[in-house]
């Protein structure tokens, strides 16, 4: 009887030492039709290297366009991401991707990204600036709903949107508005960690 006992209550321990997790989703070979990876254009970032946006596969990536000269929306657009990535710093860092992308690449060349983004105590991962062509960034906007349009030659009227894809490149979440509760993007953005490798 008491060998009994104690299989029983091993079975229970080593049950209780497999506690479920979120299944992880492997990367697919081919990326769905609604994958911003399609996208061929390549990218500067603020540290002067060229990429294209499918390097950022398998990373949750967490968006937001801006350009540096903006006085009004983007420092509160700034502002909202760093909350948002100041609530994920227990999550895992190395597959979460904060990125910032300038709708004005004419001002915002690599070295003036660099600036902006030591200025802003944002030079390190996981934040990335990029810049490229106005053709590329106007077809990148249009993959996240954003619009924007030049008002004044130092100003652009914009979209205040923060995006979140997953690891393929899928749009899967928006937060529309400046210094709104952030609670149901920083919830899917932890989701999503919890999937990825």
């Amino acid at each position: 009887m008491k060998q009994v006992c104690v299989l029983i209550l091993s079975c229970f321990l080593l049950a209780a030492c497999h506690q479920k997790k979120a299944p992880i989703e492997p990367l697919n070979k081919e990326l769905s039709d609604l994958s911003i990876y399609h996208l061929p254009s390549a990218w500067s970032t603020h540290n002067n290297e060229t990429i294209q946006l499918k390097s950022l596969r398998g990373k949750v990536v967490v968006v937001v366009m801006i350009y540096t000269s903006c006085k009004a929306a983007c420092p509160r657009l700034i502002a909202d991401m760093k909350n948002v990535f100041e609530q994920l710093k227990n999550e895992p860092q190395e597959k979460l991707q904060m990125l910032l992308v300038s709708i004005d690449p004419k001002t915002d060349t690599p070295e003036h990204l660099y600036e902006f983004a030591k200025e802003n105590k944002m030079l390190n991962p996981p934040w990335l600036f990029l810049r490229s062509s106005e053709s590329n960034t106007r077809e990148f906007a249009a993959a996240l709903a954003v619009n924007y349009k030049q008002i004044t030659p130092m100003d652009f009227s914009h979209s205040n949107i923060i995006s979140v894809f997953n690891q393929e490149g899928e749009l899967v979440h928006q937060q529309e508005g400046l210094t709104v509760n952030n609670i149901s993007t920083v919830n899917k953005i932890r989701l999503l960690l919890k999937k990825v490798h």
